[in-house]
């Protein structure tokens, strides 16, 4: 059942909220905030499971492979940590720069700690840790 709701804004907030629908392409301003929603909750979920949560997430990389020796830290940290590494995605997206997705399970703090490790070795250009859930909850 959707239950219908109302919001009061500021025009200019609403104005850079109806920009922002367009460039994600949503359908309309409810799937939006929709999404807002779901994010907010996912956030909630992974700081109320606790530390010892079994928790999903995904770390993006993008690197030089040419910087001394910073394939092999990175390829030491997964090592160091191979059972949280469920899946690895190497992309060469050029001469010189990689791209390495990796999908991680395990207990929240440790995943967050080697996500944090990766985008923190000197030398990854960027890198981002994105908290995922296995949706159970959310509509």
């Amino acid at each position: 059942m959707v239950e219908r709701i109302g919001i009061s804004l500021e025009k200019d907030l609403l104005e850079q909220f109806d920009r922002l629908i367009a460039e994600k392409r949503y359908a309309n301003r409810s799937e939006a905030v929709r999404d807002l929603i779901r994010d907010a909750l996912v956030q909630r979920e992974w700081k109320e499971g606790g530390a010892r949560a079994e928790q999903v997430a995904v770390v993006t990389l993008v690197y030089d492979h040419d910087s001394s020796s910073l394939s092999q830290k990175l390829a030491h940290i997964q090592h160091e940590n191979h059972r949280a590494v469920v899946s690895a995605l190497h992309v060469h997206m050029d001469p010189h720069n990689c791209l390495e997705v990796l999908v991680l399970r395990g207990k929240a703090q440790a995943i967050v700690q080697m996500g944090d490790g990766l985008v923190a070795t000197k030398g990854v250009k960027f890198g981002k840790f994105i908290p995922a859930t296995t949706g159970e909850g959310l509509a």
